[in-house]
This record gives C-alpha cells, structure tokens and sequence, in this order.
C-alpha cells in the first residue's frame, strides 16, 4: 500500500506573539492561503489549542510570561503531530538546537522573509497533512487476519485457499519458508479448520532440544530407560493423540529418529524409549523446514522415504521482502496489538515510519518486523510511531562492512559511497532534521536536500522535520 500525494490544503496557523505588528505581518503574509489564528502569549495559545484544531503553531521564543521554549512542550503534550515553528529575535544557535531537540520543526529569525515564510508553513502544513493521513488510514485497522496472518499478497492469498483445501484431510503437509515467516501460524491454521480443531496441537522445535533428549521428548520414555528417568513420561506424539503434531525445523532431526519418525508415519504407532510394546497413536503430522530438505537427501543427511512421507502437499512461505505491499498492514495489527498489551494509546504510524519499514530487507522477516514494532511502541513518546522510534539499522542500513570490503572502487566512487553514508548517519542521529543536520556538517540545508534527491532517497513521508 503506496501513501498517495497529499493534495494541497487550507490549513490553520496560530501565530503566538506578544508584538501585534508582528501578527497583523504574519496575517497579511499568510491569509490567503490558511486560517490564521492568533494569541498574545502561551497561556493564551494553550486555550485555543484546547478549543480549536490547530495543524501549525508560529511560537515566539520571548514574551511575557512563559517563554516559547516552556510552551512547546505542552503544546506537544497536547496533540504532538501538530507543527511548531519557534520564532527568535537573533540568531542563536543554542537556542535553535535545543528547540529541535524539545521538538520543534524549524525556527526562524526575525525581521521575516515574505517568500521563506511561505514556503515553510505549506511545508509544515503539508507534513501535518501526511501525518493526519496515516492517521485516517490506520488508525481503525480492519480485519485483515486470517488466523492470525495478515497480508493481501497473491501469494498470501493462495496459502489460504490452501489451507482451507487442505485441512479437512488427513494430508501431512510440509511447510517451507525462511525464519520468522510464520510457519507455525501456517501449521495452527489448518489444525484450527481441521476436524481435529478440538484436539490438542502440540508445537515441537527440534533443533531446541538437547540432541541427548530429542527421541524421550518426541517419543516419551518408560521408569528406569536411563539414568534419571524415575518415571513413565509421555512424549509429544502421545501428548498430541486425537489432534495435531507440528515439528518445526524437521531438517535437524537425526537419522536414526528420522527413522523412527517415519514408522510412526507409517504404522500409526511409536515406541518409548525402553518400552517392550508398541503404542498406537491417532496423530496428524504437520513439519515445517527452513533448509531445502532435497539438497539435504542429497546430501544424505535426510532419509529420502521420510521426506516424500512429509511432502505429502508443499506449502511455502514467502519472504517478508518478496511481499512488501503487505508491510503497511503488518505494522498496523502489530501496532494496535502492542497497544493493547502495553496500555498505550496508540493512533498508527507517520508516513516517514511507514516508508523505511517498507523499503527495509527484513532478513528476519515477521518476526524481526514484530519484535521491531514491540520496541517502537513501547519506546514511542506519544501516540504517533514517528521514524524517530525505528532502530537506526532499519532506518539507515549500514553499507559500510561493503565499503571497507571492496577495494576494486574507483576513488571517486569509494568517496561518494561514503558521504552517502555519513550524510544518513547524521540525519538519523538528529532524526531527520535536515535544518540541524546541515548544520553539524557545516553545509547549506539546500545541498542536503540535493544529494539526497541525487541519491534517489525521497524525504520518507515528509518526515524530515526542518
């Protein structure tokens, strides 16, 4: 799901000043292309923006009273993805780096620039309209689970189809993916439209048991089969009689359980370990691999029998990377679902957040963008997740281990590689401001906005403040 341009809007300005010359200035500059609102101090400006929907505030550093920089912070307790822009009277850098720091989008110096002026409030206006955006967009998100999936990819599509296909019969499925693909959400989707949905499903990871106690788990074990073992114990398949076995990550089970596995398979019975009889078990088995299990045969590291036993009806997962359209939908239940379990008020995504979730690789697919989006809402400061609350390696990911490795570069290029990445590096580490990260590199904000077109990296969602 693309973020559609924001059309153009007449917006609302509160210009908070003591000086009236300087708001009758402001209306005049200003009034033809937003509503103009005004207040002559903080106290005053905290009332109407407790009355009225205000999309961006002109805040004075000194008036009587409460300085600007002691309002800013209550106005973005108040409602923080409205756009302040701090007015001063001289040129201080201290000042301005710590307005950006409290949050501020920009600040300017009086006497003001008629044609500057304009152009940063319909910047500002036009962030807040991004921002409102993703808000109307995500904020009630709709029912886009199925068993707990969520994604609208052709290929998400066809898993479900499958599942339904699949899961009145008995078929044992195989299901292929890499980490964190959800796998398991796979397997727990067909045993839930399965007959067997009342029966227990009993989720096993093979490669998380010690090698030494694989087969007692799986299989169980009788009193007295080794030393420690003081009594019967019951093993997954028994644990699982009537319903559902999952075996994830099949590919490390050794050959000799692999045998075992594949009576079981076929005879419909185990044996405990030390058991003198047989146990008969009414299982239906569902495995899961993110190895290919052919080259494994291959390799003789898999009994080729047990794999056609397990391949019964394929199923594969997608990468998280291969379904990008299906991140924005992601974020979105993942958002509301940490919400919930946190407590939190939590309204969605900024446009900028969106745009580097999706455009990141995820290499540990669902799982690393869930435990991601756990992070964020947690670590949030108010009830937008901003880009500011995505880890610096999602947001800006490192291209210098390549850099430092490839020594066929022409100097020009190593040269360029490298700015590029510095220049990321210190917008993330000011949070995309390009105004203060201009400054710590000593250029004009105009030449950041340049090299960043001239790489081909578009400002994410305009939330690049400043």
């Amino acid at each position: 799901m693309q973020t559609e341009e924001v059309p153009r809007r007449r917006g609302s300005v509160l210009v908070v000043d003591d000086e009236e010359g300087v708001r009758d200035a402001m209306r005049l500059i200003l009034e033809d292309n937003c509503d103009i609102l005004e207040a002559r101090d903080g106290a005053g400006a905290i009332e109407i923006l407790r009355s009225q929907d205000v999309d961006v505030v002109m805040l004075d550093q000194r008036m009587p009273g409460e300085a600007g920089m002691t309002i800013l912070p209550r106005i973005h307790a108040l409602d923080p993805t409205i756009v302040v822009i701090l007015a001063t009277a001289v040129r201080d850098i201290s000042t301005a780096v710590e307005a950006m720091r409290l949050g501020a989008y920009d600040y300017v110096v009086k006497p003001f620039d008629v044609d500057g002026i304009l152009v940063l409030v319909q910047r500002a206006l036009d962030k807040r309209a991004l921002e409102r955006q993703a808000l109307r967009v995500r904020a009630t998100p709709g029912d886009r689970t199925f068993h707990g999936m969520v994604g609208r990819h052709p290929e998400m599509a066809r898993i479900y189809q499958l599942i339904v296909q699949i899961a009145e019969t008995p078929a044992t499925v195989l299901v292929t993916g890499e980490s964190g693909t959800g796998k398991e959400l796979v397997a727990r989707a067909i045993h839930q439209r399965s007959p067997r949905a009342g029966q227990p499903f009993v989720a096993v990871n093979v490669a998380a048991i010690p090698e030494s106690l694989v087969e007692s788990e799986l299989f169980g074990h009788e009193k007295g089969a080794f030393t420690g073992a003081h009594a019967r114990k019951l093993g997954k398949f028994e644990l699982a009689h009537g319903g559902t076995i999952f075996l994830d990550e099949i590919g490390s089970l050794r050959l000799d359980l692999q045998t075992k596995l594949l009576r079981a398979l076929q005879e419909r019975e185990i044996e405990r370990l030390g058991g003198l009889r047989p146990v008969v078990i009414d299982v239906r088995v569902l495995a899961a691999t993110n190895v290919n299990l052919r080259q494994a045969v291959r390799q003789g590291a898999f009994r080729e029998d047990l794999y056609y036993r397990l391949n019964v009806v394929p199923l594969h997962v997608p990468p998280l990377r291969e379904r990008r359209e299906d991140i924005p939908f992601l974020v979105e239940h993942f958002v509301h679902r940490f919400a919930r379990e946190c407590q939190r008020r939590m309204d969605g995504v900024s446009a900028g957040a969106l745009a580097v979730l999706t455009r990141y690789d995820w290499p540990g697919n669902v799982r690393e963008l869930e435990n991601v989006i756990h992070r964020a809402v947690v670590l949030a400061s108010g009830p937008v997740v901003m880009l500011r609350d995505v880890p610096p390696e999602v947001a800006v990911p490192d291209t210098g281990t390549r850099l430092a490795e490839d020594t066929r570069l022409p100097l020009r290029e190593a040269c360029e590689q490298f700015e590029r990445q510095y220049v990321l590096r210190v917008l993330e580490r000011v949070q995309w401001n390009v105004s203060r990260a201009a400054r710590l590199l000593g250029v004009h904000r105009n030449t950041v906005l340049t090299k960043l077109s001239a790489w081909n990296i578009r400002r994410p969602g305009d939330d690049l403040t400043g």
